[in-house]
């Protein structure tokens, strides 16, 4: 049997919940204290409408999201098209990706460390940050993070 067991050490946290995305919108802010090592943030489009989606990781000195700014470069992978293949396409590494204006299921993801935020000035919390589009765009997003305690129980996100 395996050490690692993605319900207890990995469980997804929600960023967005699948909505359209007109006026573009930032999730809540989600804390880090019970992540040891690599987050990734696992944002989607299906892009009805050719109005383009950019996403952007944010980090904050709290659950209120107090003093948020980009986490500045961040690895990137694109998929442009889920519906034909599961491959993700490494991208220059930044501080946000906009999806491109085809009209397709698609997924951004991010990828970083938790020294990758201001942690020397209290940035301990990320959230997720959409650009306007169009009502027909529906995003949503989520975090996958490896967990500092294997339980039944792992600490919560929401501080």
């Amino acid at each position: 049997m395996s050490q690692f067991d993605f319900i207890y050490q990995s469980p997804p946290v929600a960023l967005l919940a699948p909505a359209a995305d007109a006026a573009g919108r930032t999730g809540p802010c989600k804390s880090l204290r019970g992540v040891s090592s690599r987050i990734t943030l696992v944002c989607r489009v299906n892009q009805g409408n050719a109005a383009q989606v950019t996403f952007t990781p944010l980090q904050a000195t709290n659950s209120s999201g107090a003093n948020s700014k980009a986490i500045p470069q961040v690895p990137i992978f694109y998929n442009a098209d889920a519906s034909v293949s599961d491959t993700l396409v490494a991208q220059p590494a930044y501080l946000s990706f906009q999806t491109d204006a085809t009209l397709k299921d698609k997924f951004v993801v991010f990828r970083f460390e938790p020294g990758n935020l201001d942690l020397a000035n209290g940035f301990n919390h990320i959230a997720i940050q959409t650009s306007a589009s169009n009502a027909a765009n529906i995003t949503d997003a989520w975090m996958l993070a490896v967990g500092r305690y294997q339980q039944a129980a792992p600490p919560a996100s929401e501080v």
